[in-house]
């Protein structure tokens, strides 16, 4: 995983449907890269989302929303399994779609 890791505090600060749009725009670039061929930024978008999973569990456990944390898991189980467990083909536009519907909410401002 790379270095970095996104800043706690700042993550907690961003409702928690704009923090699943921000997950929403990693899946998407890892889903282009890896149709592209690029294992790089693959690579880099999926270390990248699982820092944003994980940081949403981390900042929502002891919130009104920890409800939601048991399909957030469930979800970042699901988009790892596209790239480990050959299942890119027939799975990579329903879990797109999935995550595409929590930036669309972020962006209504909901």
């Amino acid at each position: 995983m790379d270095e970095y890791k996104f800043p706690r505090e700042r993550w907690a600060q961003l409702p928690f449907f704009e923090q699943l749009g921000n997950i929403s725009s990693e899946v998407g670039r890892a889903i282009i890269a890896h149709r592209n061929g690029n294992e790089l930024r693959k690579t880099r978008a999926i270390d990248r989302a699982i820092d944003l999973f994980s940081a949403t569990v981390e900042v929502n456990i002891l919130t009104p929303n920890a409800y939601r944390l048991k399909e957030i898991l469930r979800a970042r189980d699901e988009f790892l399994r596209l790239f480990y467990d050959d299942t890119f083909d027939e799975d990579a536009d329903k879990i797109n779609r999935y995550f595409m519907d929590f930036a669309f909410v972020a962006r209504q401002g909901l």
